[in-house]
């Protein structure tokens, strides 16, 4: 038996979510290592564990586990907002080895990435999600999670861009996907939330950032770190001719 610490590897294509993301852990260097946080690439690295934070990313059954974590030898693990069941067994279905919530604090995700690395297929869910609407949305409380900047003691953890002007990880999350180009109907598919959430979003959101229409909200995304650094692919390869 070995006490070298656990070699995790923090994925997204938003530097300043993979820096958030490796902050959480390193108050935690003796029993976890951060070998490559990345936001440009594939990981390289060796490491136990790749953690796939899924903030403007591919989730679910669009998530291929061999290109999110080339190295066979390691396992995946789907870090989300979005807790809802369906997601969870799409994601595990796909090869990820255990799905946590996004509301963990440092501690409880040190030790979920703990239990994960010693062979338990690990699923922490976001705390008190009831399964009926959440009043005036028409969406469940999974759904909704992390739409508080400052919920919860201490408030979110992590880090994501626009939280300096009060975005919550799911508005910054439907920007983030705007920039990308993509409609209301493609966002909801690929946040996995209903497209009145979207909408619902899109108009707290262009209220926090002082804009009016989505090509002002896109330009101002762009001058506030909205742009992947790099678009990861995570989806099936495609044939080379």
């Amino acid at each position: 038996m070995t006490n070298s610490p656990l070699r995790v590897s923090v994925v997204n294509d938003f530097a300043l979510v993979v820096a958030g993301v490796a902050g959480l852990l390193r108050p935690y260097a003796d029993r976890i290592t951060i070998v490559e946080e990345v936001s440009r690439e594939q990981p390289r690295a060796a490491a136990d564990i790749v953690l796939y934070d899924t903030f403007g990313q591919r989730q679910g059954r669009d998530m291929n586990r061999a290109a999110a974590a080339p190295d066979p030898a390691s396992r995946l693990v789907v870090y989300s907002w979005n807790t809802s069941a369906d997601l969870v067994e799409q994601a595990l279905s796909a090869g990820a080895a255990g799905y946590l919530s996004k509301d963990l604090d440092g501690k409880a995700l040190a030790g979920a990435l703990e239990r994960i690395h010693a062979g338990e297929m690990v699923v922490m869910s976001t705390p008190d999600v009831a399964a009926e609407d959440v009043e005036g949305s028409g969406e469940t409380a999974s759904e909704m999670a992390g739409d508080v900047p400052g919920g919860g003691p201490g408030g979110l953890p992590g880090r994501w861009p626009g939280r300096e002007v009060g975005l919550s990880p799911r508005e910054a999350e439907v920007l983030a996907l705007l920039c990308q180009g993509l409609s209301n109907e493609e966002i909801s598919r690929r946040a996995f939330i209903g497209v009145n959430t979207v909408k619902t979003y899109l108009r707290t959101m262009f209220r926090k950032i002082d804009v009016s229409s989505r090509t002002q909200a896109v330009l101002w995304g762009i001058d506030h770190g909205f742009r992947p650094d790099h678009l990861r692919r995570t989806d099936e390869p495609t044939a080379q001719a």
